[in-house]
């Protein structure tokens, strides 16, 4: 298949460097998934209530740059504890390419043979007037025991993260590790099931029982304008301000991306366009798979001082041998064009909120929008056409008087049928995974999540979710699969959330860190997963219906490997 997307992209990039290059603006680099700073930006963003940078956090990845300059803001207005400041520290010598008077704290006191580490964040730096670099290792070393499993889990990651500047204008940044990895009981029971490894693309087997798999990610950006960023990469996006998210989530594996983000005023809109992979059964021969795309914006308001609202819209589609430039277009609403397009491809549409109230609590939501009849909807009768999903949640820093004791609880909704299509290509996933939410659709969650820092160098983080949902079986389509073509269902009425058989998780975690040096944590961990259903082996086959998982690590440089789903 021709990628006509693609070549425009390249092509327009090509022409704004040829353009630009006198008129380009400072440029940022991005936190990548799973930084530290993202607890702080959240606890910051609560007690600082409306600040002009952190206001518009709920499209991620974040921006460095805006992070800095956030930053001093919070240290001169008071908000921070002890251990906010010791972060803030971190924070400013992880994104030492943005501070203009870097205070002594950055500096080892014994670098590597007078070249490596001679800061505390990097392994390698150049930092100079026209030119950043910084060059990390990756490394996370985890051992994991499983009861009632005789195999030895583990997961072994090594590999290499590199960002800079050029000139200051524009950003680069890339991320490339080699991992082998044996899970636990369910994550490997879903690898078999959909062929894929959560967050990851192509992979082999390993030991037999066990995976490897390449993990690489890249981007470069820049500012076309004062108020324009623009980005092109290969990397995960996420569009929302919970531990999941019903419109974009990082679960699935990368995406090629172009990204344009103007922000002026109390405004923060975001295009995004997209090349995914739709689901494939087996690849024998190495073949080049087939693509589809989409195309994506995120419109934000800062309402009042207070209260942030956006609206979201999507659309998933598939064309033989080319991309549908129509979708090109970064005026919402697309709705209307997939209509004038002849309704053929997967069009969601949603609305946001996020809430600082007292600077302690922060109330935030998501309704997405698939399809809806608003007369089949009063009329009570399960119609399998009626397609949303709802998020509700809450965080409280500082909680009752603890400082840096952060809870959050959230719950999802979705209804069956969400997210397919009626084609295999056009439903809302990519490599065969969900491009939202891990569990697909038809189902209940609520998310528990306790997190506290009593010192600088030690957490412990305590997560507890809960969810009901409706697994397909014997054949027939309820609507939890997404990957199933919703013309496959056994009726048009009926359908409520949680039908079919009613599969019923808890999936506990506890874990305790240490920081050992900057980015270097020792960790241990204990996971406790119990399923309930009347058919466990006949849906899933050698998954066990509880089960307890001990771990303990060493991680460098990247997020903490979750088996929460």
């Amino acid at each position: 298949m021709n990628q006509y997307l693609m070549q425009v992209i390249k092509s327009v990039v090509s022409i704004l460097f040829l353009c630009l290059p006198v008129t380009l603006l400072a440029q940022t680099n991005w936190f990548p998934q799973g930084s530290k700073e993202y607890r702080l930006l959240d606890r910051l963003d609560i007690k600082m209530q409306s600040h002009p940078e952190l206001r518009f956090n709920t499209a991620k990845p974040f921006p460095g740059k805006k992070w800095v300059a956030a930053l001093a803001d919070a240290d001169s207005a008071g908000v921070l504890t002890k251990v906010d400041q010791a972060n803030m520290l971190s924070a400013l010598a992880q994104n030492s390419e943005y501070v203009e008077n870097e205070p002594a704290s950055f500096l080892s006191k014994k670098p590597w043979f007078k070249t490596f580490y001679q800061k505390k964040a990097n392994f390698f730096e150049v930092k100079n007037d026209d030119f950043f670099l910084a060059v990390n290792p990756i490394l996370q070393l985890r051992w994991m025991k499983e009861t009632d499993n005789d195999e030895s889990l583990f997961q072994n990651t090594r590999g290499i993260t590199i960002r800079g500047l050029i000139g200051k204008k524009i950003a680069f940044s890339t991320y490339m590790t080699e991992n082998q990895e044996r899970g636990p009981s369910w994550f490997m029971e879903r690898i078999a099931r959909y062929r894929a490894v959560p967050g990851v693309g192509f992979y082999k087997s390993f030991r037999n029982t066990a995976v490897d798999y390449f993990d690489a990610r890249g981007s470069i950006s820049f500012n076309a304008a004062k108020f324009i960023d623009l980005q092109f990469g290969y990397d995960k996006q996420f569009i929302g301000n919970g531990y999941r998210s019903l419109f974009l989530s990082d679960f699935a594996n990368n995406q090629l991306f172009f990204k344009i983000n103007t922000r002026i005023w109390k405004f923060n809109y975001q295009n995004l366009f997209m090349e995914l992979t739709p689901q494939y059964l087996s690849n024998p021969r190495d073949e080049l798979l087939s693509k589809k795309y989409a195309a994506m914006h995120h419109l934000s308001l800062q309402a009042t001082r207070w209260l942030n609202i956006g609206l979201f819209e999507s659309v998933v589609f598939g064309r033989k041998d080319h991309f549908d430039f129509t979708y090109l277009n970064p005026i919402i609403f697309l709705r209307s064009v997939e209509q004038q397009n002849g309704s053929a491809d997967n069009g969601i549409a949603g609305f946001d909120f996020k809430a600082n109230i007292a600077k302690r609590i922060q109330l935030y939501g998501q309704l997405a929008l698939d399809e809806l009849k608003i007369s089949e909807l009063t009329g009570g009768n399960g119609w399998w056409g009626n397609k949303w999903g709802i998020q509700l949640g809450g965080k409280y820093v500082d909680a009752f008087g603890v400082n840096n004791l952060d809870l959050q609880v959230e719950t999802n909704i979705v209804r069956p049928f969400t997210y397919s299509f009626r084609d295999s290509v056009a439903s809302h996933n990519h490599y065969n995974q969900p491009l939202a939410h891990p569990l697909g659709a038809n189902f209940k969650e609520v998310v528990g999540i306790a997190s506290w820092q009593p010192a600088p160098k030690w957490r412990i983080d305590g997560k507890v979710i809960y969810a009901l949902q409706g697994i397909d079986t014997a054949g027939l389509n309820f609507g939890s699969n997404i990957f199933n073509l919703y013309t496959t269902r056994p009726a048009d009425y009926g359908f409520q959330i949680g039908d079919a058989v009613q599969g019923k998780t808890i999936n506990a975690s506890l874990w305790l860190s240490y920081e050992a040096k900057e980015n270097v944590f020792l960790e241990a961990g204990l996971v406790h997963r119990k399923l309930n259903t009347v058919a466990v082996n006949e849906m899933y086959t050698g998954l066990k219906a509880s089960s307890t998982m001990v771990s303990v690590g060493l991680r460098m440089n990247m997020f903490r490997r979750e088996y929460d789903y």
